[in-house]
């Protein structure tokens, strides 16, 4: 990444996190950007969240490890991240009209993680977030082994867990990722 578009990445973070300090109470910028210097990998995820939609932000602090950690707080589901089935053996199982990839593949392309259940209800504690779009969310293996997957999304003022096909694709469905750092 070249010095100027890391340093434009890095103001667009800074002016996020200064609006939304109802997100991070008590942790100061100074230290993020720290963090980030520390380690430039997370800036190149960070700039795949940015360039797919989802406005990363930080939304905590792992008080074991100490890391801080990064979500995809925009409205709706990451526009640059729908349309995309759960995992590769979902998106291989599709015998037509496959989606371009898959949220699990992607995700990990970018070097983020799927957010699990407990992380989407943990956000949903400081917004509203998909009231009109659905995310994918990590599924347990046992569910994932049965041909499913979950998903999760805000509707009637609530925070809903549903499953879905795996294989299944939607225009409204992407997914979070969560970065610690």
């Amino acid at each position: 990444m070249k010095a100027q578009e890391r340093e434009e990445l890095l103001q667009a973070l800074k002016a996020r996190f200064e609006q939304n300090m109802h997100r991070h109470k008590a942790i100061a910028w100074a230290d993020i950007r720290a963090r980030l210097e520390a380690h430039p990998g997370a800036l190149r995820s960070l700039r795949e969240m940015e360039a797919t939609g989802g406005e990363p932000d930080v939304i905590g602090q792992d008080s074991e490890a100490g890391r801080y950690i990064f979500c995809d707080c925009s409205a709706e589901s990451p526009s640059g991240r729908r349309s995309l089935c759960y995992d590769r053996q979902a998106l291989d199982a599709r015998k037509e009209n496959k989606p371009e990839s898959s949220a699990v593949e992607m995700a990990a392309a970018m070097g983020i993680e799927l957010l699990t259940e407990e992380q989407y209800r943990e956000l949903q504690k400081l917004g509203e977030f998909d009231i009109k779009t659905s995310s994918w969310i990590r599924t347990p293996p046992e569910v994932r082994a049965l041909g499913g997957a979950l998903f999760c999304d805000r509707r009637y003022g609530r925070v809903f867990a549903y499953h879905n096909g795996a294989q299944s694709y939607y225009a409204a469905r992407g997914f979070r990722g969560a970065l610690p750092v």
